[in-house]
């Protein structure tokens, strides 16, 4: 009977050993956190941006001009946003992966990074195709759907709990369809509140050790 239950704890460990091996374990719980207060400086920005474009509006009229300002200036701060969001996560998930002594690119990475990019190219695709015909409204579900879809695919190649934030994002971007004019309040929920929520919780499960 010993004998039976060391047999099956050793065919355990062998589990977990490939488990390990073919998933990136050194994302970090930070690169959730950063990303989402980085987030949350956009939408605030954003925010305060487009408030003084409707107060001009109101006292002028519209203008193309400012029309155009201000679609620029949303596009470049998005830009920064998201490059910021990306450097100071591969910053915090390089950190992790030097401190356990595993490299920062190897095969489930890759794995990662692909299944990761083709929901998300897809969806920027999908995005730019509304900018081009001013379909607005529909950007900021579009881009928690195809967001939220890139986590849960890529969710097989790393920490298996990163799914639940794809099904929140996905979730919140299927409800942001019936809430047109408030998309960056759902924003704010999906890519401030809930990264930093899981980028905690990631952080005292697996980091805090």
């Amino acid at each position: 009977m010993d004998q039976q239950h060391a047999s099956l704890e050793t065919l355990k460990d062998i589990r977990r050993m490939m488990d390990r091996s073919s998933r990136f374990i050194s994302l970090s719980g930070l690169s959730g956190v950063s990303a989402g207060v980085f987030a949350f400086i956009g939408v605030y920005i954003a925010h305060k941006w487009i408030v003084e474009y409707y107060i001009r509006y109101e006292a002028r009229g519209y203008s193309f001009a400012d029309f155009r300002g201000l679609r620029f200036n949303l596009f470049m701060l998005a830009g920064a946003v998201l490059t910021s969001a990306i450097l100071f996560s591969f910053y915090f998930t390089w950190r992790k992966a030097k401190k356990n002594g595993l490299p920062m690119w190897d095969h489930s990475s890759k794995n990662l990074f692909i299944n990761m990019m083709i929901p998300l190219v897809a969806g920027g695709v999908f995005v730019l195709g509304l900018l081009q015909y001013n379909i607005w409204h529909f950007v900021a579900p579009a881009t928690l759907i195809f967001y939220g879809l890139a986590l849960v695919n890529a969710s097989k190649y790393t920490l298996g709990d990163i799914r639940y934030l794809g099904y929140i994002e996905i979730i919140l971007g299927l409800i942001n369809v019936w809430f047109i004019g408030y998309g960056l309040y759902f924003w704010a929920a999906g890519f401030g509140m809930f990264h930093i929520v899981y980028g905690l919780i990631m952080w005292w499960k697996y980091d805090n050790k």
